[in-house]
């Protein structure tokens, strides 16, 4: 069985949350993005230039607005993780492919995505995202000398 067809509350991992919660962005199927995400009244969504989006009615009704173009054709790449027994929390650089005037291009994303676990299974309760370059698609993984 695919990952696209597994429900989100049969899903094993934070990652396998997150493959669903990437697979309903690219199908454009609202119910699948929002079986990813937790039923906490708190959850919250943020997008580039957006308001802090907070509960599960908010965040459908802006999924849906962005999906009323079709779907989003996001790609995750250079996950890291930093898990814990029953939380996950994923920096991910997402490229997203968009057809402009002049053609094809890239608009790149830099998010982090919690993943709590549930009785449901794992479940995202935020989705924080910020406009990126492709400059940012090279990490940085040197220490820095200077904290704040």
């Amino acid at each position: 069985m695919s990952k696209a067809k597994i429900s989100p509350a049969h899903i094993g991992s934070a990652d396998d949350t997150e493959a669903a919660f990437y697979e309903a962005l690219q199908s454009g199927d609202i119910d699948k993005l929002m079986a990813c995400w937790s039923d906490e009244d708190d959850m919250v969504c943020v997008h580039p230039g957006g308001a802090r989006l907070v509960g599960a009615a908010a965040i459908r009704a802006m999924f849906e607005t962005l999906f009323s173009n079709g779907a989003i054709r996001v790609h995750a790449e250079k996950v890291r993780r930093v898990q814990a027994m029953s939380a996950s929390v994923h920096s991910v650089l997402e490229r997203i492919d968009v057809l402009t005037e002049e053609g094809p291009r890239h608009a790149y994303v830099i998010a982090t995505n919690v993943y709590l676990k549930t009785a449901q299974g794992w479940r995202m309760v935020a989705h924080h995202a910020s406009p990126g370059t492709s400059r940012e698609m090279q990490e940085v993984l040197e220490t820095p000398h200077v904290l704040h």
